[in-house]
């Protein structure tokens, strides 16, 4: 039982452990010949793209930095609340550095148009977001997305680092699930 009262169960596996592997091997590829020969600046969105921060880096087998920052809009809720609350901001100046912001998931775009405001502020010298999952239906603001894995229906999505109330992160794959009384 989550903290809401709701109990959540796996409905359907969207994406298989092999299916992401594949996808963060071709965003990798996308991503270093995009960056060659420049320095890149990684940022992670903890809690949720820790994981596919952690495998993306992996992939990408170029010399970079890695930081992170943690956010909150959703609280035990499956809606944004559309209040974005940085919990932990960067360790280190980003001025003049080549920024990849790595998300879980875009589904309204206001928390990433949130940190995009808050990451230029800094005076990068690019900024570029790339999202695991891109859920369109959601949009309530145009944010740009320049690399994104895979585009999904409005569904409440867990797994491969993505929660329901703390819970499913430890999934290798990517499930939609269904909540009950």
């Amino acid at each position: 039982m989550s903290l809401d009262g709701r109990r959540a169960r796996i409905d359907r596996v969207l994406f298989t452990e092999e299916e992401i592997a594949a996808k963060v091997r071709e965003l990798a590829a996308r991503i270093r010949a995009d960056y060659e020969g420049k320095p890149l600046t990684v940022v992670g969105i903890l809690k949720g793209a820790f994981v596919f921060t952690a495998d993306l880096v992996r992939a990408l087998d170029m010399p970079l930095r890695v930081d992170f920052m943690a956010v909150s809009s959703y609280g035990f809720a499956t809606q944004t609340s559309g209040i974005i609350r940085i919990l932990k901001d960067l360790d280190r100046p980003i001025r003049d550095q080549h920024v990849l912001l790595i998300e879980d998931i875009v589904d309204t775009g206001l928390t990433l148009r949130y940190l995009r405001e808050h990451l230029l502020a800094q005076s990068p010298a690019s900024l570029r977001a790339c999202v695991l999952l891109d859920k369109p239906e959601r949009r309530q603001v145009d944010v740009p997305v320049e690399y994104v894995g895979f585009t999904i229906p409005d569904e409440f999505v867990v797994g491969y680092g993505i929660d329901y109330a703390e819970q499913f992160r430890y999934l290798p794959y990517i499930a939609c699930v269904k909540l009950e009384d």
